[in-house]
């Protein structure tokens, strides 16, 4: 059985493979839902930074458990759906949420953030529904230009890009083509970014441009449900 040292080692040197030219600096988020924070700060001793959690009261608990460690720099993504009550105890915390999925939550996240006196504008993705499934949150494809403005708009939000989970019955490589092209019809609204690609499929997202994958299998191996 591989350790979390060799797995990571072997994620790094795919993620130097693989990268798009035209994106050379890619994000890996290691996500640690279920996981314990003792993988946790495995990770962080062997370097990384970028974590990503999909439940506001899991990621509190982690980071006030690691904080109790010493552990203070830690970059917490949230990439769960976010719901508008939680948003008020995850801003002061987070790093980036890659889940604005409505109009509504990035008017929250404005709002809250601003009220919280956030010095940083918050970075935010725009998660893309790009199969219209029905058991996905997410703005649809055609309408993601014209609320890529309305949201860049907005106080303290910066749109750093967009964001999806493909329908896995699709080619994952068209899936991640059609999410970079959507992207660049979004500017000057958003940034460039592109949160794309999991533990199945992150290699051809980072040969389709991925600035961000979010990995959690491959990385630290089955999830442990508490």
């Amino acid at each position: 059985m591989t350790s979390l040292q060799e797995r990571y080692k072997t994620i790094l040197s795919k993620i130097s493979d693989e990268r798009s030219q035209s994106s050379p600096a890619v994000t890996l988020i290691a996500v640690s839902k279920f996981q314990p924070v003792e993988a946790i700060q495995t990770l962080y001793e062997l370097g990384q930074r970028d974590f990503g959690e999909n439940y506001v009261q899991e990621l509190l608990e982690k980071d006030r458990n690691l904080r109790e460690r010493g552990i203070q720099d830690i970059r917490w993504h949230f990439i769960g759906h976010l719901q508008r009550n939680k948003v008020k105890a995850l801003l002061p915390v987070v790093h980036a949420i890659h889940t604005v999925d409505s109009i509504e939550l990035a008017q929250e996240l404005s709002k809250r953030s601003k009220a919280l006196k956030i010095s940083q504008p918050v970075p935010v993705f725009l998660e893309v529904n790009l199969h219209s499934e029905t058991s996905k949150a997410g703005f649809e494809p055609t309408e993601i230009p014209t609320r890529s403005q309305t949201i860049s708009s907005l106080e303290n939000l910066e749109v750093l890009g967009l964001m999806c989970i493909p329908d896995p019955t699709f080619d994952p490589r068209t899936s991640f083509a059609a999410l970079r092209n959507l992207e660049l019809s979004c500017h000057p609204f958003t940034r460039g970014a592109l949160s794309m690609g999991m533990s199945n499929d992150y290699p051809i997202a980072l040969q389709e441009g991925a600035t961000h994958i979010r990995v959690g299998t491959s990385l630290f191996g089955e999830r442990q449900r508490s």
